[in-house]
């Protein structure tokens, strides 16, 4: 592996002098810090950021954010406007507009001619907090009158589709914007492939086999959302948000035949568990220029959890009435965040100080309704600073900055829990040769805080004889990555290569252990997560205006290593995406292999996926037929490797579906600025998680 990094190493180091050797002027006349214009595809490569303004055509042939984002196909994303997903390299993006944290329903309300351009940043500053990615959209909108947008997309074949829409009033520096959604999943029928074998103290064995007999999943959902801004451009503005989420049903209920090697009879075997509840939220926002380029932010949230976790496990000869194993749980949550962030930032000509502080306070309530309503309070508070500062000198700019989080957990029946300190060390090196080639270094860190499920101490049980327990003794884990990238372009191909190093070195993972007759799973602060990863992406013009490619392929290997355990495993993942537009019409297919995870003792993974699409636009109305999963297989699962408990796991659904989708566009009036939020304070209400195989 050593060899493997030199020689990429020192091809790129031959290829930065080959390079300078041809160097082009830099022709780019502006006040923005180091940029290299790309002329097309429209892309600039910042020194922490790339940025690409949409084309026309990617705007003519898009009715939403989405579908635009989609047309951008910038090569590490993955974009799918009919299931609503953004993802890079299988993880999630955080989404912002105009700097204010989103969804990605808010991004399909937006007008695609509001969208100036979009910021995609790899490597997030400490303000961000530990976010992977963001992707950040920066939009205007008319200063007198409004827009109204209207999506349907349906499955032909399922009880499956996604139904929003949302209007916007403006009227001098002010907005008012008022939307809703619904994500319509009934009834969709699925199965399951498992066996496991269990390794027990005493050196005997059990392998257990289980027939798929059907299931189905159910996993609708609702928002509605009102948002009014202010906005004085370049001294103050002020933005309040009320959402509210709804989840009527979200489960997951397998039945099978499950065969023993003990002998005994096949029994039935029922396997069910899911969530249901509401989050309403309400957040303000405050943002003050000052003279001298300074600007101070401050924003505000509180969230509130009402909601229910439960599983319920049975197994029952097929012959009998009696239970063999019956176990339901049914926990009640009543929880609480509250979150404020404080930054202060201030710009000279070729370089930018930002200082900030942020303190979260969660306050959960979990009542075990199948306990005869025992009731567990845990305390969560997390109080973060950092400073980082920016400066450039001549073709090279450098970022550093430092931050800290404490955080302290606490469990008011039992008086256990933890309280630790955690510093957040940050770095960035960007060189940039000519318009064309870039190198850039980045070291990041961020810490990741025990959850609500992972340090709760109440005993879980899950079937016959497996239990799940809480870890509140956790302490917060630390993660660091260090990336090397490569941008280029050549005639018709722009792209990114690169190596990534991580290390995770007290990962809180699951811990496997028998306490009796009990295989008890509970958490550690593991001995560490070390990875690394190669990965290409390139986007080509096969035929200007007309016809492009673009992917993202990545190999990794890692190495986990636990209390009683090392484990590695390497894997290939992915996206590959195509899209024609002419006359009107967009052909879209998209193919993506979701990443194996290892983590702890199992290696998971998401959907592998498929999608042809086909669009027309005209006027204010926008058509699409399309199909998800036209080929292969649908497989989302996982495969246990602890020594006392081997399993794999495999959820199969009749994915094909067939799908129709309208959209509609309408604004009247010209357009104002929309609220440039530059900070979003982090965090979500926590919840209780049911035990299920």
């Amino acid at each position: 592996m050593k060899h493997i990094i030199i020689s990429i190493i020192l091809s790129l180091l031959t290829a930065s002098h080959a390079f300078a050797q041809s160097e082009i002027p830099d022709s780019l006349s502006s006040l923005e810090l180091a940029e290299i214009v790309i002329e097309a595809p429209k892309v600039i490569h910042k020194v922490d950021m790339d940025v690409y303004h949409p084309s026309q055509s990617a705007v003519d042939n898009a009715k939403n954010g989405v579908q635009l984002l989609a047309n951008l196909m910038i090569p590490v994303l993955s974009v799918s406007d009919a299931l609503g997903t953004i993802t890079s390299a299988g993880q999630a993006v955080q989404v912002r507009i105009n700097g204010r944290e989103a969804s990605v329903e808010q991004v399909k309300n937006l007008l695609p001619s509001s969208i100036k351009r979009v910021e995609w940043i790899e490597n997030p500053g400490l303000r961000y907090n530990g976010a992977n990615t963001v992707l950040n959209l920066i939009v205007t909108n008319p200063t007198i009158g409004g827009a109204f947008m209207l999506n349907a997309m349906q499955g032909l074949n399922k009880a499956f589709g996604k139904y929003n829409s949302n209007v916007k009033f403006n009227f001098g520096h002010s907005q008012i914007e008022v939307g809703g959604d619904y994500k319509l999943t009934q009834n969709l029928k699925a199965h399951r492939d498992y066996y496991e074998t269990f390794n027990f103290s005493d050196g005997t064995s059990l392998t257990r086999d289980e027939k798929p007999l059907g299931g189905r999943i159910d996993n609708s959902m609702g928002n509605l959302w009102a948002t009014y801004n202010y906005i004085k451009p370049d001294t103050t503005i002020v933005v309040v948000d009320a959402r509210g989420l709804i989840k009527p049903t979200n489960k997951e209920a397998y039945y099978g035949l499950m065969s023993s090697s003990a002998g005994a009879s096949d029994v039935l075997l029922t396997d069910a568990q899911g969530t249901r509840g509401s989050r309403p939220s309400l957040s303000a926002y405050w943002e003050q220029h000052f003279a001298g380029r300074q600007m101070l932010v401050v924003d505000f949230k509180t969230q509130y959890y009402m909601g229910r976790t439960f599983s319920d496990y049975m197994e029952q000869y097929p012959d009998s009435r009696e239970y063999l194993a019956d176990i339901h749980t049914d926990i009640k949550d009543r929880n609480q965040l509250y979150a404020i962030e404080t930054d202060y930032i201030k710009n000279w000509s070729k370089s930018r100080l930002t200082a900030g502080a942020s303190y979260t306070a969660n306050r959960n309530k979990s009542t075990y309704e199948n306990l005869g309503g025992e009731v567990f309070h845990q305390r969560q508070d997390k109080v973060y600073f950092f400073v980082e500062y920016f400066q450039r000198v001549n073709k090279f700019t450098f970022t550093a900055g430092l931050g800290a989080q404490y955080t302290d957990l606490l469990f008011r029946e039992t008086g256990l829990g933890s309280s630790c300190w955690n510093l957040r060390p940050q770095a960035a090196v960007t060189y940039s040769l000519n318009q064309r080639h870039q190198f850039r270094l980045n070291f990041e860190s961020w810490q990741s805080t025990p959850s609500l499920a992972e340090t709760n101490p109440n005993p879980q049980q899950i079937d016959g004889f497996q239990w799940r327990v809480g870890n509140p003794s956790l302490k917060t884990s630390n993660s660091y990555m260090l990336t090397l990238r490569y941008n280029f372009q050549i005639p018709h191909v722009y792209g990114q290569f690169g190596i990534r190093a991580y290390s995770s070195p007290d990962a809180i993972t699951p811990l496997l252990k028998w306490e009796g007759e009990r295989l008890i799973t509970t958490y550690e602060n593991s001995r560490g997560l070390r990875n690394i990863s190669l990965f290409l992406a390139p986007q080509i013009e096969v035929i200007p205006d007309w016809l492009m490619l673009s992917g993202y392929l990545q190999w990794r290997a890692e190495r986990m290593r636990g209390t009683g355990y090392t484990l590695t495993n390497s894997a290939w993942s992915g996206n590959l995406a195509m899209q024609l537009s002419h006359w009107g019409f967009t052909l879209s297919a998209q193919y993506v292999r979701a990443q194996r995870d290892l983590w702890g003792e199992k290696i998971s993974w998401g959907e592998d996926f498929n999608l042809i699409d086909l669009t027309y636009n005209w006027k204010q109305w926008g058509f699409s037929v399309g199909c998800f999963m036209p080929f292969g297989r649908y497989d989302q699962g996982s495969i246990n490797l602890s020594k006392w408990n081997t399993n794999e796991r495999h959820m199969r659904t009749d994915f094909s579906m067939p799908y129709i989708s309208v959209d509609y566009n309408l604004q009247w009036g010209r357009q104002k600025h929309k609220a440039n939020k530059l900070i979003n304070v982090s965090g979500d209400t926590d919840r209780s998680t049911a035990g299920g195989r």
